[in-house]
């Protein structure tokens, strides 16, 4: 497996290189990835079916310059900044059958990462479909895009972050995880004890990922910079 730790100068840059890393994939270009990276200002980040009007706090995200953009996947709206390490994953379904079911494929690649940071910081685990909590907090969501020979699996993984940020640009969610049992952002969200430089290590141990990979697909980011993510249509679209 490849490893990529980059994050590029735009947000729709990062956005559009998590799918075009898959594109490219999928066409035989470069195969298995993992990818590291940190978005050092809080910016909002819509699922693909995501409403903006009833997740985010627009107004409030304006007035201080918070961008709010859609990803191509699915999933919840999720807050990015710093202390917020995202990671972005790769995989072949060819090498492991546990992949080509959405709800296996959870279990397999969470209950892995679960296993890999939970070393001298207690119990983890995963909870509602896409989720990983510790001490009953969410500290990770996930969502996935799918093609057909490889899958796109990308996720948050909240260690340093200003949680009260949350509830200042992000509606509560009217969809909830059965785990949440209605509770504030604040009360339901947490930072894992651990070290951002830690997290990479633990991750980039645990999948292989000794090879570093030169490049990534520029044209591609380029054009899907273009055509989706900094398209007000696209991030307006719901």
């Amino acid at each position: 497996m490849h490893f990529l730790d980059r994050t590029l100068p735009s947000l729709a840059e990062n956005l559009a290189l998590d799918e075009a890393l898959l594109l490219a994939a999928e066409c035989g270009d470069g195969g298995e990835v993992l990818r590291l990276w940190e978005w050092p200002a809080p910016a909002v980040v819509l699922g693909s079916g995501g409403r903006l009007a009833d997740d985010v706090k627009e107004a409030a995200c304006n007035a201080e310059g918070v961008p709010i953009l859609r990803r191509s996947s699915g999933g919840g709206t999720v807050l990015l900044g710093r202390g917020c390490l995202l990671y972005t994953l790769v995989l072949a379904f060819a090498d492991n059958p546990a992949l080509t079911d959405i709800r296996r494929s959870y279990r397999f690649i969470l209950g892995r990462i679960a296993e890999a940071l939970a070393e001298s910081v207690g119990p983890i685990s995963q909870a509602g479909i896409s989720d990983l909590v510790i001490a009953g907090r969410k500290f990770s969501g996930t969502a996935q895009q799918r093609k057909r020979a490889f899958l796109l699996h990308h996720g948050t993984l909240l260690y340093d972050m200003d949680l009260s940020l949350m509830p200042r640009y992000l509606h509560e969610p009217l969809r909830q995880p059965e785990y949440r049992s209605g509770r504030t952002h604040l009360a339901f969200v947490g930072n894992l004890p651990l070290h951002g430089a830690e997290i990479k290590r633990r991750l980039r141990r645990l999948w292989g990922a000794e090879v570093i990979r030169p490049d990534w697909p520029a044209l591609e980011v380029r054009r899907l910079v273009a055509d989706k993510y900094a398209n007000p249509q696209w991030t307006r679209r719901r």
